[in-house]
């Protein structure tokens, strides 16, 4: 990442770009997506919302089905929001000296020593500073906030985080199945446990765009986007062991999930229950995303249904 400095109006404004932005649209730039990163964390970089990339990027899901290499439109190029007080990475930020300015206003604005911003500028006590003249200034660095442990505005313990991330390391080591063989295998295994195959397909293309490499920060793994324990409970369900890193025991886990939630709940009700949970939902009712997320996936399923292929 390298910084830029702006002046405006005599103040130093530090402009963060990263290396990655390439051109694109009118206001928009294009960041290539490395290993570890998440939609909340490229979301906080580039000072926008999870769901304003979701839909620059017409992303399936919440916006976890995410991966190493793939290219996102990002708020960048053209933008022209700057923040007055925003301090640099480096730890310094460039003043253009004003008219009446002094070494000791000047320390005093920026909130540091004297003495350091002499030893920046290779100035000795006493030194004249004119208008016009660049200075260097140390300023704090503000440290980042972390983002790796947040998902659809929830904030997840270290040790979910943790296993995520170890399972994504996991996933990325193993050769997996393409997306056509995941979609195929979804449909087999949605008419072996008589569940509409289409409402399969859309619950795992909302969740994961059928990628069996996706974990989420709330450990939500492969293609069905299950969890540890609810895989545990499909494991009863089916009388043995499934492992959710593996995509046809995923698949598995997930499609038994919706057999039993729709056979306990209307549509609707069964498909927030997937992503809410059904004691949940019955409790305290749809949450605004799982409005949003009931919504999409019938939306996807009446697609389906209509022969759309998301993969053409």
């Amino acid at each position: 990442m390298r910084n830029v400095v702006r002046i405006l109006s005599g103040l130093a404004v530090p402009v963060l770009t990263a290396a990655v932005i390439t051109a694109g649209a009118p206001g928009l730039g294009a960041y290539k997506v490395k290993e570890g990163d998440t939609l909340s964390h490229i979301a906080g970089r580039y000072g926008t919302t999870v769901s304003t990339l979701v839909a620059l990027n017409k992303l399936p899901g919440n916006g976890n089905a995410i991966y190493a290499g793939e290219v996102l439109k990002v708020p960048g190029k053209g933008s022209t929001t700057t923040t007055t007080k925003t301090r640099s990475k480096l730890g310094r930020v460039t003043y253009v000296v004003k008219p009446g300015d002094t070494v000791s206003g000047i320390a005093k604005r920026f909130k540091c020593s004297q003495a350091n911003l002499l030893a920046a500028n290779g100035l000795k006590a006493g030194a004249r500073i004119y208008a016009g003249k660049p200075l260097q200034v140390p300023v704090k660095v503000r440290p980042k906030a972390r983002t790796d442990n947040t998902f659809a505005g929830r904030t997840y313990a270290d040790h979910i985080v943790a296993a995520a991330n170890r399972n994504r390391a996991t996933l990325k080591k193993r050769k997996l199945p393409t997306r056509t063989q995941v979609r195929s295998l979804i449909v087999s295994t949605a008419k072996r446990y008589g569940v509409d195959p289409e409402l399969a397909l859309a619950v795992s293309w909302q969740e994961s765009g059928w990628k069996q490499r996706v974990v989420s920060p709330a450990n939500a793994i492969g293609a069905m986007q299950v969890i540890p324990s609810t895989g545990r409970f499909a494991s009863r369900l089916v009388g043995r062991e499934l492992d959710l890193l593996k995509p046809r025991d995923n698949v598995t886990a997930g499609v038994v999930l919706l057999s039993r939630l729709t056979g306990a709940a209307k549509l609707d009700i069964a498909v927030a229950g997937y992503y809410q949970g059904l004691g949940g939902v019955k409790k305290n009712g749809m949450y605004a995303d799982t409005k949003l997320y009931v919504k999409n996936v019938l939306r996807i399923q009446a697609q389906l249904e209509r022969g759309w292929d998301p993969l053409r």
